[in-house]
């Protein structure tokens, strides 16, 4: 259960960041409209990705998710960007982690 929520965390940090990252590489950088409808595609399929979470209490999920957004921005401005990211941007990343980690996976009662 843990694997699948994780992966389905990462897949809609891809298709929320790749579908922001079109719409400004469309509109911002001006390659066209095909661009933002792509990017507009890709942000509607993270709103259902983000329905397939196990956990059925959507202000945990999303603000678990927050976490992986953060940690996904870093590393998609890095590999699209050139963003080269510092130590403190790596530490601040790695308290996200821990943060989804709890948020997520803690034992709870029933």
């Amino acid at each position: 259960m843990t694997a699948r929520s994780i992966a389905l965390f990462v897949l809609a940090a891809l298709l929320e960041i790749g579908g922001a990252w079109l719409v400004w590489q469309g509109l911002r950088e001006h390659r066209g409209w095909a661009w933002v409808g792509a990017g507009a595609v890709a942000l509607a399929l993270y709103g259902v990705v983000a329905t397939l979470q196990p956990d059925a209490a959507f202000g945990r999920v999303l603000a678990a998710y927050g976490g992986v957004f953060i940690v996904g921005s870093l590393l998609w401005a890095a590999v699209a960007d050139g963003f080269r990211p510092d130590r403190w941007d790596a530490a601040g990343a790695l308290v996200c982690l821990v943060g989804v980690g709890i948020l997520m996976y803690a034992p709870r009662g029933s």
